[in-house]
């Protein structure tokens, strides 16, 4: 694996890289949160190993302007911050695993391998289907019942988020934030007529509907029960 190290302290880093190396992992490591971030954005990494407390950038920065660039490297966050708030805040942030300092090296490099080996076990989704509608992620159409529906892209974002929430009650904050990327309300009926619209396409020349208001609470795309 290419592993990214970002850790300040430079005789923890030497100990951490050489353990890795010897492992057969090839790694590079930054000492600050900047460079650190410099590094983990201009190249592709496997695993990242990364401080929590950083001269120049916090690490939980670091995660967080990766997962909000769309980056999904796997994360193992180091820290001597131990109590349960400190471990949720890092996981929330966008780690993919936390270790307390001080730490055994042999588990640090059994978290790193088993994030390595949860990501290359899983495939990326690339078709979504609920009854008889589909949609091709990578070709970027729709279908039901064999027939293909033409979608705007917002249209398409719109379904998109609801098939893969298929069954569950989706809100309009869940909308807005998700397809909308809106983290307000605009006290406009926005929701309500992109749903008008799906709803002609998905739903009204067929003769079991989808598209389900729940009222009080939102929508959900699932067969009538």
């Amino acid at each position: 694996m290419r592993i990214l190290l970002i850790e300040d302290d430079s005789e923890a880093a030497a100990y951490m890289a050489k353990g890795l190396r010897e492992a057969g992992h090839v790694v590079d490591h930054a000492a600050t949160g900047t460079d650190g971030l410099f590094l983990a954005t201009s190249e592709r990494w496997d695993a990242m190993i990364i401080d929590r407390m950083l001269p120049g950038l916090d690490g939980l920065a670091i995660i967080q302007a990766l997962r909000a660039a769309g980056n999904t490297t796997p994360v193992l966050v180091l820290s001597a911050l131990g109590k349960v708030d400190d471990r949720v805040r890092g996981l929330k942030a966008g780690g993919d695993d936390y270790l307390v300092k001080p730490y055994a090296f042999a588990e640090l490099l059994a978290r790193i391998e088993a994030l390595s080996r949860r990501v290359s076990s899983t495939q990326p989704e690339t078709r979504l289907k609920v009854e008889d509608l589909e949609m091709d992620l990578l070709a970027r159409t729709v279908t039901r019942g064999g027939q293909e529906i033409d979608l705007q892209p917002r249209e398409f974002r719109l379904l998109e988020y609801l098939m893969r929430h298929g069954g569950q009650v989706v809100t309009r904050t869940m909308l807005l934030e998700n397809v909308w990327e809106y983290h307000f309300d605009p006290q406009t009926n926005l929701i309500d007529v992109h749903i008008s619209r799906l709803r002609q396409k998905v739903d009204k020349d067929f003769e079991l509907p989808l598209i389900h208001t729940v009222r009080g609470a939102g929508y959900t795309l699932r067969a009538a029960r």
